[in-house]
């Protein structure tokens, strides 16, 4: 039993030295195989980073003769470069002395002709002395005689040529200026539309002038004394008619009317809001209508407020014929015609446009609508060579530039038109106007409307100024003074109006 025990043990000692022996070798050949591996590796790396170092090289060596080669090509074109600058400077060299040769030559040229004139000069002045001492006369009355008879004996054949030559001058310019001025009449004909004091309102219902007129008469009443336009209603069916000579006013009140008929609430105090607010809107068509001038003209650098001046004029007649347009014509016309005389066209254009601004105003400002006009563009700063082109145009001021006698000539032209052009309707537009400011002119008048063609004058007064016993005297005064100011047929009715406007609020 002893014996199997020590057996066992012997066998057990055996099998483990065993089995750690084949691993010892096991582990021994393994590692013998990762360090051949690694050799392998490492002999791979080597062979591939020789490569690597003989590609680089022969990169190295192509790139170097390549440069080589650049370097080479350059100092040959330097080389080449340096030969021509070399010839050039030989060549420059050979011309610098010819010139002085030929400046040498030249001189001597000149130097011998001064002696040749001088010579001439002389023998001039020897042979003028021997004539002197022969004729026993100076040289100055030698030529005075000489001058004298060839004077007289061709005096008929010079004067003929003079005359002429004169005639056919005058000839000339006559026949250029009619071109001109036909060229420029026929490119911008245009027909021409007298304006009218009134306008005919149509109305989609009969029934409307109950409205208008309101009960008693007191919606007709508010918007004749807030619009200043007198309103017709006949029994022409379906119109009515609003009348004023005032043609802002007439614009202002067919505004106003067309949005009172379109809303249907047709009363005093909506009537006021209405006349207001149209007063804005005819306020920016006025500035339409001048910056539309402007473009159409070309014209570029006026002031806003200028231009809004300018465009004041679409509302303002002058015997008739519509300021704004004339205005327009007279600019385009005084642009061809500068044209064709190479006159400043921008000056001529622009006094064109401008020469009846103070018409614009003339009915507030006080003045002749020239001296009105040129106290508006010095306002502006309008370039005074413009001015001048503008105020000569009715002879108040001489004509001192060119531009001015085109500008004068362009107006002369768009005005005397067939048809451009009523004597009666301005002078008719001039008297009602004068009915309103010699009623406006008395103190406590707030404003003043002239109606029913100028028969009826109109007079709102302020009821602080102007007590219920003093409005008959300033009836009676105003009556007087149209008297003696007017000339007018008929009778001119004067009403005075004055009312209290009592205003509270319900907070």
């Amino acid at each position: 039993m002893e014996s199997f025990d020590i057996r066992l043990i012997v066998g057990l000692i055996l099998g483990i030295l065993v089995g750690y022996g084949t691993r010892y070798f096991l582990s021994l050949r393994k590692s013998n195989s990762i360090e051949q591996r690694a050799e392998k590796l490492e002999a791979k790396a080597n062979q591939k980073a020789q490569e690597i170092i003989l590609i680089a090289r022969q990169d190295a060596v192509k790139s170097l003769d390549k440069v080589r080669d650049e370097e080479k090509d350059l100092r040959l074109q330097l080389k080449r470069f340096e030969e021509r600058l070399s010839n050039k400077e030989e060549e420059l060299v050979k011309t610098e002395q010819g010139l002085r040769e030929k400046e040498k030559s030249i001189k001597e040229e000149l130097s011998q002709i001064d002696k040749a004139k001088e010579d001439l000069k002389k023998n001039k002045d020897a042979q003028i002395e021997l004539l002197e001492k022969i004729s026993k006369l100076s040289k100055e009355k030698a030529k005075d005689i000489l001058l004298k008879e060839i004077e007289k004996e061709y005096q008929n054949e010079i004067y003929g040529k003079i005359k002429a030559l004169e005639e056919q001058g005058e000839f000339e310019m006559e026949e250029k200026a009619k071109t001109m001025m036909s060229l420029a009449m026929q490119r911008l004909a245009s027909t021409h539309s007298s304006e009218i004091t009134s306008y005919t309102f149509d109305l989609p219902s009969d029934d409307l002038k109950g409205k208008i007129i309101g009960k008693e008469g007191r919606n007709i009443r508010a918007f004749e004394r807030a619009s200043g336009v007198e309103i017709i209603v006949d029994e022409t069916p379906g119109i009515i008619i609003l009348s004023s000579f005032n043609p802002i006013r007439r614009e202002i009140a067919r505004v106003a009317m067309e949005r009172l008929i379109k809303d249907g609430r047709i009363q005093p105090a909506r009537i006021e809001e209405e006349i207001e607010k149209a007063r804005v809107s005819v306020s920016e068509d006025i500035i339409k209508a001048g910056k539309d001038a402007v473009y159409k003209l070309g014209i570029v650098g006026l002031s806003p407020d200028l231009v809004k001046i300018i465009g004041r004029l679409k509302f303002r007649t002058s015997y008739g014929q519509n300021v704004l347009e004339h205005s327009m014509e007279t600019a385009q016309i005084a642009e061809i015609i500068a044209t064709e005389l190479r006159a400043n066209i921008g000056v001529a254009k622009r006094g064109g446009l401008l020469h009846d601004i103070g018409k614009a105003v003339d009915r507030e400002v006080q003045g002749t609508h020239v001296e009105i006009g040129r106290r508006i563009l010095d306002k502006y700063e309008v370039p005074r060579e413009v001015i001048q082109a503008m105020e000569s145009h009715h002879g108040e001021y001489p004509a001192e530039t060119v531009e001015a006698l085109i500008v004068e000539a362009s107006d002369a032209i768009s005005a005397s038109r067939v048809g451009a052009r009523k004597t009666s309707l301005e002078e008719y537009l001039q008297r009602l106007g004068e009915l309103e400011e010699i009623a406006n002119d008395e103190k406590g008048v707030e404003k003043s409307y002239a109606i029913q063609a100028g028969r009826e004058l109109r007079v709102f007064v302020n009821p602080k100024e102007v007590s219920d016993i003093n409005t008959k005297k300033l009836a009676h005064d105003i009556a007087r003074k149209i008297e003696k100011k007017l000339q007018y047929p008929g009778d001119i009715k004067v009403i005075v109006i004055r009312e209290n406007r009592i205003i509270e609020y319900a907070k």
